[in-house]
């Protein structure tokens, strides 16, 4: 399963990022890099949760982040 990072500037300045292959998985951050950190930091924990809770079957994961232009 592939997962990528959308993000976007918010009208107050801060950066959203989110992963929407996995609902509830966004994260704010002050500059871009920040928000896609914090959202990938909260994946890999949302991935662990689901299968410490047997959710999900193990699986292999490529996370792709968009280059800044």
């Amino acid at each position: 399963m592939n997962f990528t990072i959308e993000q976007e500037q918010e009208s107050d300045g801060r950066w959203l990022a989110e992963i929407p292959e996995l609902p509830g998985v966004l994260a704010y951050g002050a500059t871009s890099l920040e928000a896609m950190s914090k959202a990938e930091i909260l994946a890999l924990r949302v991935i662990a949760e689901r299968l410490e809770r047997s959710e999900n079957r193990p699986f292999s994961i490529n996370i792709s982040i968009p280059v800044m232009a």
